[in-house]
């Protein structure tokens, strides 16, 4: 039998984000100060935050078209890890250029790997698991390019959007290899068999219209401003609810994926009990009842 769910709230003395992000007059705000100096600590990745309670991380390794290497990795699970312990964020967004989200992983890094190498030093399995442990919801904001292991760092996230004219694919069989952080394992759970076997055999590209059309992605954007304005839009929204009930809710859907259904609806049941232990649950039902918009939700 699984044990009961439990909740701790995660508290840090020093929040790497101030509560939002204010216009810049002659000098920064604080919260500017502090992000532009935690920024500065990275080469591969920018952080900013674009609405209250959001934090976002952009790849930033243009003249690769941001592809992906074990540095990169490192600073991104760095950051990650900062925004999922720091309270002001509620929700993350991982973003790319226009160009391109993550054409896809540095070949450079891995052409000269034998067995041996690979095999005793777990290569690639940073790659695989960066984002799928975090408490807080992460949306990808796929622009451009994301092939191989940036097809894979957006399957990680939550919440998927992109261009329609986004360019996905596993085109790893091209190399002699397939897929390795994951991209054969998500793929055909978000798509199926047949359509996943296709791709990854064949190594073909599919756009960001058809990913959206095979459930892969939750929604299309015209244009690069648009996705960040949708993908902003979206994590507000969830950073203005309880983060009691978004860690709960992000929870049971992602065991949906690992149980049987008739173990995935105890374990629904058990954590919707769960949250009757919580002050928010109190506060939501109780605004409810009086018709109060206004919520100010205790996180607790």
């Amino acid at each position: 039998m699984r044990p009961p769910v439990t909740f701790v709230r995660t508290c840090l003395s020093r929040p790497l984000l101030a509560a939002a992000r204010r216009p810049v007059a002659q000098y920064p705000p604080r919260n500017q100060r502090l992000l532009s100096s935690v920024s500065s600590q990275y080469e591969n990745i920018l952080l900013e935050q674009p609405a209250d309670g959001v934090g976002q991380i952009t790849l930033n390794r243009p003249k690769a078209l941001n592809a992906l290497s074990t540095p990169l990795f490192k600073e991104l699970n760095d950051a990650l890890q900062k925004f999922d312990e720091d309270p002001s964020v509620k929700a993350i967004i991982i973003a790319g250029s226009e160009k391109a989200f993550a054409a896809g992983a540095d070949i450079k890094e891995m052409k000269d790997l034998t067995f041996s190498k690979a095999y005793s030093s777990n290569f690639i399995q940073l790659w695989s698991t960066t984002i799928t442990n975090l408490n807080k919801p992460t949306i990808a904001a796929v622009s451009g390019y994301a092939l191989g292991g940036g097809c894979e760092l957006a399957m990680m996230a939550d919440i998927l959007y992109c261009t329609s004219n986004a360019k996905f694919g596993q085109p790893e069989i091209k190399l002699g290899v397939i897929p390795g952080a994951g991209g054969s394992q998500r793929l055909i759970r978000a798509i199926g068999k047949a359509k996943a076997m296709e791709i990854i055999l064949t190594g073909k590209t599919f756009s960001g219209e058809e990913a959206e059309q095979w459930g892969l992605a939750a929604k299309t954007f015209p244009s690069f401003e648009e996705l960040m304005k949708g993908a902003t839009g979206t994590a507000s929204i969830i950073a203005g609810y309880s983060m009691m009930a978004v860690k709960a809710a992000k929870e049971v859907v992602n065991q949906s994926q690992e149980l049987p259904l008739s173990e995935g609806i105890k374990f629904e049941r058990r954590v919707f009990h769960a949250l009757f232990g919580s002050q928010d649950q109190k506060i939501g039902m109780e605004a409810f009842a009086n018709k109060t918009t206004d919520i100010k939700w205790s996180h607790e």
